[in-house]
């Protein structure tokens, strides 16, 4: 019976951090997006265990597509992983290139807008090799036919010989430390001010990784979703707290998968 009020206590201070994650009490001040991106933003010390790390890539005509949702995805995600672990988090991110030698000192980068991503020769050697010696690559935010097609093309520049397969939902990494008990579709805000979860065409989410020999999951790909909008936007009020919450336990699961395997 201590063992069962124990779990309810644990599961009651998580929901409550996550809450205080999404009414905003840990951001007490929103970074400021700057008119020119800086390709590093660090405050690591030696004593820091993870810091975000987002890859910069070319791609997408518009607008840089690597850099959507920053920094404030990565500002109010470190601190969910800062507060929901014991992992000390450094409160700002690190923006590197696949050819940046600082690559191979993160056990997790991430990947965002892959259905513009374009990839050189070089990069794509480095990230397979930083995937085969250990690392992890989380990507998201990408949607529909189109840009599903563009990925898998550039994509097998760095895996031409190993699939990537659908996860399912009792897979090992969606449970290590926050279960997630039902996976939803997480949508942008832009798709929940117009009362939807999909965008352009993307109706069904996806969960799908690329293992290496032993089975460890070295890349983890989520269609038709926008974690990192859940995370950027998990002090507004117009963004539904049970997205933010299920954005959260992903991605810590995504870090203390790639920090234990």
């Amino acid at each position: 019976m201590n063992k069962v009020h124990d779990i309810l206590l644990l599961q009651m201070a998580t929901l409550l951090c996550l809450y205080a994650i999404c009414t905003g009490s840990i951001a007490q001040q929103r970074p400021v997006r700057p008119f020119e991106v800086p390709l590093k933003i660090s405050d690591a010390s030696a004593d820091v265990e993870f810091q975000f790390v987002r890859i910069v890539y070319d791609g997408g005509y518009e607008w840089p597509r690597w850099s959507a949702d920053w920094p404030e995805a990565e500002f109010h995600f470190s601190q969910g992983v800062n507060r929901l672990t014991r992992l000390r988090t450094a409160t700002q991110g690190k923006v590197l290139s696949l050819q940046d030698s600082a690559l191979f000192d993160h056990p997790w980068i991430y990947m965002v807008e892959v259905g513009h991503l374009s990839l050189s020769e070089s990069e794509s050697d480095n990230l397979r090799e930083y995937l085969l010696r250990g690392g992890f690559l989380m990507i998201d935010d990408f949607h529909g036919s189109q840009e599903w097609r563009h990925f898998i093309g550039v994509f097998k520049s760095v895996f031409p010989d190993r699939a990537l397969v659908e996860l399912d939902s009792d897979a090992e990494i969606f449970h290590i430390h926050l279960p997630v008990s039902e996976r939803i579709q997480i949508p942008g805000i832009r798709s929940v001010m117009r009362n939807r979860t999909w965008e352009k065409g993307g109706y069904n989410p996806g969960w799908y990784g690329i293992h290496d020999d032993s089975g460890r999951v070295m890349v983890v790909v989520n269609f038709n979703q926008d974690i990192g909008d859940a995370w950027e936007h998990a002090d507004d009020a117009r963004y539904p707290a049970a997205y933010t919450f299920s954005a959260y336990r992903i991605g810590i699961n995504y870090v203390l998968y790639a920090m234990t395997h």
